[in-house]
């Protein structure tokens, strides 16, 4: 594990207040601030080390330190927390803290170095804080309404009506600002309004599951529909053993993406001629309804992807 073919790796945890450094082959250790001076100091390990830099995507606390890091010229790479928490399981790593946190994205890398990210554009970079935002509005608004019904069931309802209804609204204001923001963000930049007009014109596919494509998926078009499934955690995972065969289940990927292309499979499932033909076939084949929609949803990317690639708009064809 430690004879690194593609060379040295610095793992880092990154947290709000620190960096927690772990370095291969030899096992070096440190702490640094994540501010300026952190990030600098990573930057010069990295250059005196000849080693690539990897860390987990970590709501944005990593983007300073990626920034700098590339502007210095030292590779740096993003891993998927999800699996880099299966492998700390398959190693039978149960303590947690933030220094073995460091090792293991690093043997991680050492391990899946394909599973690295490059850092987006700045514009995807803003694109894709914006989009996050607004997932996480949309989720607070849905809690929101959750304790509006339950107030209603408890006849609490009038005691919490002004203030729930000023809360509803201030959220649906900053939503309505995000979207906003995240159209201009679009029309500013020449490839994205183009890529953006093709997965809008995917009946299905709106503003909100097109925009998460891109900001999510920026390597949609230049990569095959299966690791386009694959990157959305639509490809679905075996579980044969000898002679017995397992149910297909879908596994890892991009959350965030696969939830949008959830809701998109099920508006496309009823006004896609297309898809809504696939689903109508699997329907009558007796598949559960949640197959059918993440069948649809599978569709929907690799059509996606298929059509960013050749950069044509969609056009329904015979079933």
């Amino acid at each position: 594990m430690d004879n690194l073919s593609h060379g040295r790796v610095i793992g880092i945890d990154v947290s709000c207040d620190w960096l927690d450094i772990h370095c291969l082959p030899d096992g070096h250790r440190l702490r640094v601030p994540n501010a300026a001076a952190g990030h600098a100091a990573v930057a010069s390990l990295a250059r005196d080390r000849n080693a690539i830099v990897c860390f987990e995507s970590t709501g944005g606390q990593e983007w300073q330190l990626w920034a700098l890091l590339e502007a210095e010229g030292v590779a740096a790479r993003q891993v998927p927390p999800a699996q880099v928490k299966a492998f700390a399981q398959s190693r039978g790593t149960r303590a947690k803290t933030d220094r073995i946190d460091a090792e293991l994205i690093a043997r991680f890398f050492v391990f899946r170095p394909e599973a690295g990210r490059g850092l987006p554009t700045e514009k995807l970079r803003l694109l894709r804080a914006l989009t996050s935002k607004r997932a996480q509005l949309v989720e607070m608004r849905k809690r929101l309404l959750a304790q509006i019904r339950a107030h209603q069931k408890l006849g609490t309802a009038l005691m919490f009506e002004d203030v729930d209804s000023e809360l509803k609204q201030r959220i649906d204001g900053i939503i309505e600002e995000l979207e906003d923001r995240i159209t201009r963000a679009i029309a500013s930049d020449d490839h994205l309004s183009e890529v953006a007009a093709v997965l809008r014109s995917i009946p299905g596919i709106g503003p909100v599951a097109s925009s998460m494509l891109i900001a999510e998926m920026s390597e949609i078009g230049t990569i095959t529909g299966e690791e386009a499934a694959a990157l959305t955690g639509l490809a679905p995972v075996a579980h044969d053993s000898g002679t017995l065969r397992g149910k297909r289940a879908i596994a890892g990927g991009r959350r965030a993406l696969r939830h949008v292309m959830f809701q998109a499979a099920l508006v496309a499932a009823h006004h896609n001629p297309n898809l809504r033909s696939f689903a109508d076939r699997l329907r009558k084949a007796g598949k559960p309804h949640k197959v059918i929609i993440t069948a649809v949803a599978r569709k929907l990317v690799t059509v996606a992807n298929a059509l960013c690639k050749n950069r044509q708009k969609w056009v329904a064809t015979a079933p």
